[in-house]
């Protein structure tokens, strides 16, 4: 869990000469601190993400599949506090469209007031901090499912190997970024290459039926988070736990909490009463004073820097491909 939202390596990117420029839109955030990276990281799964890549210079660039098609977007924070995006592909207009609610516009930090020190510590030492709203259902719902009761490590591995076999190449001058595969393509993934991927049937079937109802889903996105983790929970496979995993990216949900997570209730114990044993009931018992905000607490609690120690080894990454 804490490892989402940690700052990850920056790598370079492969550029087609030939590449022509995109359509450019410049945005300034609202008064006060900003961290793009923070911003958006939580879109990031893992540090070989093919859809998201963060370079040397600073610039984020992310390929998503929108409503009006793909598209490839870069993202640059100048020292002036604007926020410089370029974007390429069918879908350029509607992600620059998208842009100020991706980049937290809609959020409203002002409304969160630290009640634990450590909070209070990791706000002031990681100012900056804003909820996206990405509007895009699927890109959040897939890898979500995909990290259901395995390994982080493994789930990154299994979107990694899916969407470069599948997805597409994305718009743009950048050659090793990959827009993931549309709702049909998901659909016809053979069984076969689910396993090759390491990702079960149990897993892959819950894909398959979200994906039959795919735009049924993507309307979740402009609704309250409460009906919008309402709707997907309708989804056989899909449960709370899923469900606050997507409304914090696409609905920028500030109270979703991630409640049947393996270690955040131990995280949130140990941060804010120094119980690193506490359940889920514990956890929701400690942000009760955050109400409202419960979702942001705990993106702070998990950059206080006061992680417990581990107590064993790391869960092995299983590998079902070789059965």
């Amino acid at each position: 869990m804490a490892g989402r939202f940690a700052p990850r390596p920056r790598s370079a990117v492969h550029v087609r000469a030939t590449a022509g420029p995109g359509v450019r839109r410049r945005w300034t955030p609202p008064e006060g601190p900003y961290d793009l990276g923070l911003v958006l990281g939580p879109l990031r799964r893992g540090p070989a993400d093919p859809t998201f890549r963060q370079t040397p210079d600073g610039a984020i660039w992310r390929a998503s599949r929108t409503p009006a098609g793909p598209a490839t977007i870069r993202l640059v924070h100048h020292a002036d506090d604007t926020v410089e995006a370029e974007a390429w592909g069918a879908g350029a207009d509607w992600m620059l469209g998208q842009l100020p609610h991706m980049l937290g516009e809609s959020d409203d930090p002002a409304a969160f007031v630290p009640r634990h020190r450590a909070v209070l510590a990791a706000g002031r030492r990681r100012p900056g901090l804003r909820l996206c709203r990405t509007g895009l259902v699927l890109e959040s719902l897939i890898p979500a499912v995909l990290e259901q009761k395995v390994t982080t490590i493994g789930a990154y591995r299994s979107w990694r190997a899916l969407v470069r076999a599948y997805g597409e190449p994305a718009p743009g001058p950048v050659t090793d970024l990959h827009v993931m595969p549309d709702a049909r393509t998901w659909a016809r993934i053979p069984s076969w290459e689910w396993h090759r991927a390491n990702v079960e049937e149990k897993r892959s079937s819950t894909i398959l039926r979200a994906v039959r109802v795919a735009q049924r889903l993507e309307e979740a996105a402009a609704m309250e988070p409460g009906a919008a983790a309402e709707r997907l929970c309708l989804i056989a496979g899909i449960g709370p736990w899923t469900a606050a995993e997507v409304v914090q990216r696409t609905n920028g949900a500030a109270d979703a909490v991630t409640v049947g997570d393996l270690h955040l209730p131990g995280i949130v114990g140990h941060v804010l009463a120094g119980e690193r044993d506490a359940d889920d009931a514990r956890m929701l018992e400690l942000l009760a004073p955050y109400e409202g905000q419960r979702h942001r607490a705990v993106r702070l609690i998990l950059l206080s820097g006061r992680l417990p120690a581990r107590r064993a080894p790391r869960m092995a990454v299983g590998d079902i491909s070789s059965w």
